[in-house]
């Protein structure tokens, strides 16, 4: 059986990989985020992320971190779409309702390139 905590890094790693279909499969269907580029609804940031894909195909995601507490997930990634482009330092944020993704915030911040932090962005 499955942890909400694996489920979470299911769908990010299937969205990340194109697999949309797959991804929203684990989401409720009412299902509600709180990206500020899209409608707060499932088909609006399904749509947004089938974009991206079709602009990184490669992106990579790579989860350094996930913690899990009560029906609440957060996966700290890191996520390159592309060899030329910068990384991102990613959090996610799930709430679940039993075992499916009812709601998910997202916060990221590209690591900059002379950041005087020896410590990085992971």
């Amino acid at each position: 059986m499955s942890t909400q905590k694996d489920l979470a890094i299911s769908f990010l790693k299937k969205a990340a990989s194109g697999k949309l279909d797959e991804a929203y499969s684990l989401v409720t269907s009412d299902f509600r985020h709180h990206n500020a580029f899209f409608k707060g609804d499932a088909e609006s940031l399904k749509a947004g992320m089938a974009g991206a894909h079709q602009q990184f195909p490669n992106t990579q995601l790579d989860v350094q971190r996930a913690i899990e507490e009560g029906d609440v997930v957060a996966v700290h990634s890191r996520v390159q779409h592309a060899p030329d482009r910068p990384l991102i330092a990613v959090v996610h944020i799930f709430r679940f309702k039993g075992d499916q993704i009812a709601e998910l915030w997202d916060v990221g911040m590209e690591a900059p390139k002379d950041s005087p932090n020896e410590n990085g962005l992971f």
